[in-house]
């Protein structure tokens, strides 16, 4: 069987500065990689992803996007390798077929994009799911994870040019981090990373290096975690579903401080509850 390829690829490039061409030379940079999701022979989507934790993100995309409860629903899956992209073939329990039809996706869907395909405006704003976790945490939790994400996204830091979704516990720290070059497909590598080891979201919370849109929100939810975490700025229909679905929304968060948007009761300093859209250090 042939290796997959590397995530990241060197190309020449030359280096203009001070008005003038100073060198030609190597830069990493990511790859972009079609992968198509296959279930029972049929393909329900396409995305442009980076070409690492593959099984990750095909158990995590099918997950997040409702096509199976759990991943052992997922009977086998197989990485196959074509020259023109990579396939995830699932076969899937029998029982869990019936949701393939209900959101299948008519387009490839771009890097950049979490909903690209989605045949209708009810699929688009679907409400997620309601995530019940009595955890709390504090600012230091907080900011202790951001600097545990940027020191583990190795890939970024090679290539400068992917972004990272981690999943924190505090007393255990960083216990997975994935990178893509899409946002959403790094959530949904870590969703699929967390799934398969069995590990509990409800105690611990997950930190994104990008900025909050709505599906991020709704694969959180489905992953069921009630912080979410961003160094970026949410939007505005993001920040709504996170109200509704129970998820602590913290976001613009930077080493001297972040914004809480919705339900504070989750991040305490002691006996201190922080208020909603102020910001705590």
């Amino acid at each position: 069987m042939n290796a997959l390829p590397p995530p990241a690829a060197r190309l020449s490039r030359a280096v203009w500065r001070d008005g003038a061409l100073r060198e030609t030379s190597e830069r990493a940079t990511p790859e972009e990689t079609p992968i198509a999701l296959v279930y029972d022979g049929s393909t329900q989507a396409v995305m442009m992803a980076t070409p690492q934790d593959v099984e990750d993100f095909a158990i995590g995309f099918s997950l997040t996007e409702g096509i199976v409860r759990d991943a052992a629903e997922i009977e086998s899956l197989d990485v196959v390798i074509h020259d023109l992209g990579l396939e995830a073939r699932m076969w899937l329990a029998k029982d869990s077929s019936r949701a393939l039809g209900s959101r299948r996706r008519n387009l490839a869907g771009p890097t950049g994009c979490g909903l690209c395909g989605v045949d209708s405006l009810e699929q688009a704003v679907k409400p997620a799911q309601h995530v019940e976790s009595a955890a709390v945490f504090t600012s230091a939790d907080i900011h202790a994870a951001l600097e545990a994400l940027q020191r583990a996204q190795s890939l970024n830091f090679e290539t400068r040019a992917v972004h990272g979704a981690g999943f924190y516990r505090p007393g255990a720290g960083l216990l997975a981090v994935r990178e893509d070059v899409g946002r959403h497909n790094a959530l949904d590598k870590l969703a699929g990373h967390l799934a398969r080891n069995r590990i509990e979201a409800a105690d611990g919370f997950v930190v994104l290096s990008s900025r909050v849109s709505v599906e991020m929100v709704q694969k959180t939810a489905m992953i069921g975690a009630g912080l979410l975490v961003a160094v970026s700025a949410p939007t505005a229909l993001g920040a709504r579903m996170a109200e509704e679905a129970g998820i602590t929304l913290v976001a613009i968060a930077r080493g001297d401080g972040f914004e809480v948007f919705t339900h504070p009761h989750r991040v305490v300093d002691g006996a201190k509850t922080v208020s909603a859209g102020a910001s705590a250090s």
